[in-house]
């Protein structure tokens, strides 16, 4: 045949014939199954044969001349111009010998999947599409469960028309591509029954923080295209590649999405959407098996495209999982184009961070939802909801809809931000967000309702994956940082890290590792309900606040898995973003105040006079009141280091007020498999009480090292309530008494070969303090993240003078 090629036929090579898409799927079906992935069959129409259609009809001087003097900013102007180009083609005549030729393709595949009429899925493949410098994707039409040889030529056709999508015409034309140089290819590939299964996309790169180690997994129940239309917000899942690659199961988010609809096959229509179940939506889509087995794919497939590449090359792959089989299917793979350029710019030591000034509190959160593009941009609110109103849209403005398709991208580009009641970070407004560099908050749920037009907001995705959206036009600043080769410090400078969200962006920045990961800000915001009410709804048992805490569960039906999870995908996350450098994780050390304050947490917790001093740490840990969430906290440490792999993660105690404690404490970690030395596993104790330093010879015989809290300890040296108002005057770690203290903790453990560091606020605080740290060579100071690179300078600067 001359116009149709079967995917067995085809390679890379053959882009310029078939386009990306299908040369792609040609490459994977001949060697992706020895790297045992299953790839559907299919076959594809060449760029001749679009230009056979085109020239047959005398097209071309009539597209030229509909699309001569176009300027893509007139949207009313370019959709018009583009519905009259599509007619062309809609109504032109088609081809017969190419007609024979797709009826002939279309009956041997039917009868290679034993039948007379096998539904295929019809998408579209430019031939330019798909090239490491461009992305084309979502541009052109996909049909789906096309059944007959009628169907399948009209989606043909349908397919050659929309290469001429507002979308399509915008970006060739913004881009430089001339228009009668690119062809269009039609993809018939076999479908898989996903209407009863599920489906989703995967990037082999997260396409948030453009980190090449992680692979991100999103999902829904049925047919995909709900994903890539934003309709509903997907599942999502991350999974750290370093330790994939060595056989573990570190999977570092599970994220349940809104998943109210779900696309299954419909006779008349040949796909409609209906309800998911209560049972959907409040569930997992994808096993834990088939995410780790996902990722096991996509790492085959990265390494595979990027041998032939012979340059790292990240992918964007789709997949489904046959409701009737049970087999997952890859049915596209392409190169990633737009974060993967964000990746280059990291790799210059190039690193931009925008920031709010103005403060900002949970009152002034008008909606939220998943951050796209890591910005901050700041507008008038006006609702679309349709772009035939696009031309009352106004350059500056923040675009509030329901939804985007790739249609709307002309429109986003004038707008200063994005925001959108449905979808997921993979959907088509993300996609076409990042690539033109717009911040963007997909699936805000009810945005649509809140931000009232005219109202003068500011849309924030720079503080974590959680997109915010603020009343208001706030003050923000850009920085561009250039993380030169900075000299090594005998000083080991480490950072500082509360909020697993901003790890892997921290994670840039020069430090050796992380000096002090709270696990109270894990449970607070991962798990957020009082641990011993979980415990006893563990056991069946009724709490107070369940309802709420019933919400926190949402995708869990055990308690106890749902703690041990997100305390493991908190920890995980920073363990795996400073990977292979230490991370020293701090067990809970809530106050008994606060931990009443959490849902569920006032029947666990008596009134306190001063809860500073009070049931706190250590003593907390052995106690029948809290013992068996603590060994929850050690089985979930256990699990990241042993079953995720994670094994620069170290554990420091708090608040340990005599040796004896820490002997207690230490017992019953080892009873719940988290035994001192095995694994090389180092317990720290938290140096914040003046009796751990002047009894320090005994303390050091019970811990591999000390960290120095300086807050605590200068409180409790100088007698002051940091708290109270009369007397924080006196508050002050430069203080020679306590500088005494820090000097004797240093000494301690130097004479006896243990760890010290110091993870408290003075050194961010005060450079005279870091400068008396570095002269009595403590070996670590743990910085917060804003102060690290200024600090790193200091330090560099005094360990030179010392020498000299």
């Amino acid at each position: 045949m001359r116009y149709i090629k079967f995917f067995d036929q085809l390679k890379l090579t053959d882009i310029n014939t078939v386009g990306g898409k299908n040369a792609s799927l040609g490459q994977m079906l001949s060697d992706m199954q020895v790297l045992g992935l299953k790839v559907p069959f299919g076959f594809a129409t060449t760029a001749e044969a679009y230009w056979l259609l085109i020239n047959q009809n005398n097209l071309k001087d009539k597209i030229s001349e509909k699309l001569s003097g176009l300027d893509i900013s007139d949207i009313d102007n370019l959709q018009e111009r583009g519905k009259q180009v599509r007619e062309l083609i809609l109504n032109a005549t088609f081809p017969k010998e190419l007609e024979e030729e797709i009826k002939q393709a279309y009956k041997i595949l039917s009868e290679k999947y034993s039948s007379s009429n096998i539904d295929v899925a019809v998408r579209s493949s430019g031939t330019a599409e798909d090239l490491p410098d461009a992305s084309f994707a979502g541009q052109q039409e996909t049909f789906l469960n096309v059944k007959t040889q009628e169907e399948l030529i009209e989606s043909v056709r349908k397919c050659f028309a929309s290469l001429f999508t507002n979308r399509a015409i915008s970006y060739r034309q913004s881009r430089g591509f001339d228009h009668m140089k690119v062809a269009l290819s039609v993809g018939v590939q076999k479908m898989v029954r996903s209407d009863q299964g599920i489906s989703g996309i995967m990037f082999t790169i997260d396409t948030e923080s453009a980190n090449d180690k992680l692979i991100l997994i999103n999902s829904i129940c049925g047919i995909g295209e709900n994903i890539v239309s934003g309709r509903v917000t997907p599942d999502e899942f991350l999974v750290f590649k370093p330790m994939q690659k060595k056989g573990y199961k570190t999977i570092l988010r599970r994220k349940i999405g809104n998943k109210t609809l779900k696309m299954v096959y419909d006779e008349k229509a040949r796909t409609k959407n209906i309800e998911c179940s209560k049972e959907e939506i409040n569930s997992f889509s994808l096993s834990e098996e088939d995410v780790i087995k996902l990722a096991g794919y996509g790492l085959k497939i990265e390494e595979y495209y990027s041998k032939l590449a012979d340059e790292y090359r990240p992918m964007d792959i789709e997949w489904a999982k046959d409701g009737i089989d049970g087999e997952i299917y890859i049915v596209q793979a392409r190169p990633e184009t737009v974060v993967s350029k964000e990746l280059k710019k990291q790799k210059e030591n190039l690193f931009i961070k925008y920031r709010l000034i103005s403060t900002v509190s949970k009152n002034d959160i008008l909606v939220s939802g998943t951050a796209v593009g890591e910005k901050i941009g700041k507008g008038e609110a006006h609702f679309i909801s349709d772009l035939k109103y696009a031309d009352e849209f106004k350059k500056g403005e923040v675009l509030v809809s329901s939804t985007t398709d790739p249609d709307w991208e002309p429109l986003m580009k004038k707008a200063s931000a994005v925001v959108t009641d449905k979808g997921g970070r993979t959907c088509h407004a993300a996609i076409v967000a990042r690539e033109i560099g717009v911040p963007t908050v997909v699936g805000a749920q009810n945005a649509t309702q809140i931000l009232k037009d005219g109202t003068d907001i500011t849309v924030d995705c720079t503080s974590s994956d959680e997109g915010k959206v603020y009343k208001g036009l706030l003050e923000f600043e850009e920085q561009k940082i250039e993380l030169e080769k900075l000299e090594d410090t005998k000083t080991k400078i480490f950072v500082n890290v509360g909020n697993p969200n901003k790890a892997f962006e921290t994670a840039l920045l020069p430090s050796r590792g992380v000096g002090l990961a709270r696990m109270e800000f894990i449970i607070n915001n991962y798990i957020k309900a009082h641990p011993m009410a979980l415990v006893e709804m563990s056991k069946g048992n009724r709490v107070e606040d369940e309802e709420e805490i019933v919400k926190f569960l949402k995708g869990y039906d055990d308690s106890k898995k749902f703690f041990i999870d997100k305390l493991c995908e908190g920890i995980g996350t920073i363990a795996a973003a400073f990977y292979p450098r230490p991370v020293i994780v701090r067990t809970s050390d809530f106050k008994s105040n606060e931990y009443k304050n959490m849902p569920g947490g006032a029947p666990f917790e008596k009134d306190e006079e001063n809860p500073m001093i009070g049931f706190r740490g250590a003593s907390r840990y052995y106690s029948k009141d809290y013992k068996e969430a603590f060994i929850w906290e050690c089985e979930a440490l256990k699990k990241v280091r042993e079953e995720m792999g994670l094994e620069n993660v170290k554990v420091m105690l708090p608040f340990v007020r005599t040796p004896d404690e820490g002997r207690k404490v230490i017992e019953i970690m080892k009873e719940a498999g988290l035994e001192q030395g095995k694994n090389s596993l180092e317990i720290y104790a938290m140096c914040e009480i003046p009796s751990n330093v002047i009894y320090a010879d005994e303390f050091l015989k019970v811990f591999d090292g000390y960290s120095i809290g300086s807050n605590d300890l200068t409180q409790l040296m100088l007698g002051v309530d940091r708290n109270s108002e009369l007397i924080s005057h006196i508050f002050d770690e430069r203080n020679e008494a306590v500088k005494r203290m820090f000097k004797m903790a240093i000494d301690a453990c130097k004479q006896r070969g243990k760890y010290i560091g110091i993870c408290g606020q003075a050194p961010s605080d005060y450079p005279e303090i870091t400068k008396f740290l570095v002269e009595n060579e403590i070996e670590s100071i743990s910085l917060n993240p804003d102060s690290l690179l200024k600090m790193q300078e200091i330090v560099s600067k005094l360990e030179k003078e010392l020498e000299s």
